[in-house]
């Protein structure tokens, strides 16, 4: 694989992840022989980022971004754009207007098959990434360049603390910090302080939820009673806002209760499974009581408030989901799966397009062997071992990344080619 090395890479970053993980990037890309810089919007981007000659305050108003950004390309002469998540309003005007101008959009996300791999394309993520337009049988022909053994998952699939110690640590310098970014708006609803407030509380409640949870599990699994599993999302991440049918969350579990009540034999239960970063801001638990009571099917519906989904796979008939990236477990065991919104894995191959009420009575089965392709072909080409939030995981990550970067194909392409970065054993990461 040849990487372009040469000091004409000029790579701009926007927003990342929250923690150092974007610092430490911008560092391993110096050291190959890029110029970096980075944009920061409010005194969270700045705490992490510990390079202060590369640094590059934002202070104007969102509504004024586009043409500053026009002028950093210009001034700074960027050939290349990195950022985490591409629909936020900063990130989406900044990624329009570096297509017009033919630079390399560099583009993080939380892993499809996370947690232990993240996701690394060019142009787009999720909705926008190029796996929406990819056939099944176009990624297995570009598979017979490569002999890889497909990876499997870990036993156990990852930890939230580090995730939710940075989130509070990151709003804590915005809520506190922030004086010299009077006009930075977030791009979510919340206020920065509501936003603080969720991410303390969360991390004070940890060990009693982690009690409930466990109680709710067990009573599920030694109920006695066959299944279907729902799996929520985060009413404000960027995959249920853009990239779905529904507005809310209440209307989400609104259909699925709805068709459960209709479609589903009467002695067969309904699982929701929290996001493992749910904060309370939306009433999920007490939406789903209402609209269950609502339907006559309040003993037949459960909640389960985050933790592992393996316990919860074991046993299940089915899951529906919106476009949760942990359906990809579900696919993975071979378990029947239904999805409303965009996403990367809902390929007519494995997942159901029968009516709702018709899943819960007489679910198709997935294809097994197709999703098998679909798993491989993704760890070959975007998905890349490691993580943004703990030192080991992101120590393993650059390993990886940064070569894939700096090559001039994108990981689809370099995979066709037969260039793509050797992929490293995957290891248990915290």
């Amino acid at each position: 694989m040849q990487a372009d090395t040469g000091p004409q890479r000029v790579f701009l970053f926007l927003q990342g992840p929250h923690g150092p993980f974007f610092h430490r990037l911008g560092k391993m890309l110096r050291l190959a022989g890029a110029e970096v810089w980075r944009v920061g919007f409010n005194a969270g981007d700045r705490a992490f980022w510990f390079h202060p000659q590369s640094y590059l305050p934002y202070r104007k108003t969102v509504a004024e971004w586009p043409d500053h950004f026009l002028d950093l390309v210009r001034e700074k002469g960027v050939t290349d754009i990195v950022l985490y998540g591409d629909v936020r309003p900063i990130h989406a005007e900044a990624v329009k207007r570096a297509k017009q101008m033919g630079l390399t959009v560099h583009v993080f996300e939380e892993g499809y098959m996370r947690p232990y791999w993240v996701s690394y394309e060019r142009g787009g993520s999720n909705g926008h990434s190029r796996l929406m337009t990819m056939t099944v049988d176009e990624m297995r022909k570009m598979l017979e360049q490569s002999d890889m053994d497909t990876a499997l998952p870990p036993a156990k699939w990852g930890d939230t603390r580090h995730h939710v110690f940075y989130g509070a640590l990151y709003h804590w310098f915005v809520m506190f910090r922030n004086g010299d970014y009077r006009s930075f708006e977030p791009h979510r609803s919340l206020s920065v302080a509501k936003e603080f407030q969720l991410y303390l509380r969360r991390l004070l409640l940890m060990p009693a939820q982690a009690a409930e949870r466990w109680l709710a599990t067990m009573r599920i699994r030694h109920g006695g009673f066959p299944y279907h599993l729902a799996l929520l999302q985060l009413e404000h991440d960027a995959s249920f806002q853009a990239h779905s049918p529904f507005d809310t969350m209440s209307d989400f579990l609104e259909v699925v209760i709805k068709g459960f009540a209709e479609g589903a034999p009467q002695h067969h239960h309904l699982v929701f499974k929290a996001h493992p970063l749910e904060d309370g801001r939306v009433p999920v638990r007490r939406e789903i009581r209402r609209i269950a009571a609502e339907c006559g099917v309040k003993h037949r519906v459960h909640y389960v408030r985050g933790g592992k989904l393996a316990q919860l796979l074991a046993d299940t008939r089915t899951a529906v989901t919106v476009n949760s990236t942990a359906a990809q477990q579900v696919l993975f065991r071979g378990i029947p799966l239904k999805t409303f919104g965009q996403a990367v894995y809902a390929k007519p191959e494995f997942v159901s397009t029968q009516p709702l009420p018709e899943f819960f009575a007489r679910p198709a089965r997935p294809d097994r062997k197709a999703y098998q392709d679909y798993r491989r072909f993704l760890l070959e080409t975007s998905q890349v071992a490691g993580g943004f939030y703990s030192a080991r995981a992101r120590r393993q990550l650059l390993r990886t990344v940064v070569d894939m970067m700096l090559a001039p194909e994108d990981p689809y392409d370099a995979l066709k080619s037969g260039t793509a970065t050797p992929r490293q054993q995957l290891r248990v990461v915290h």
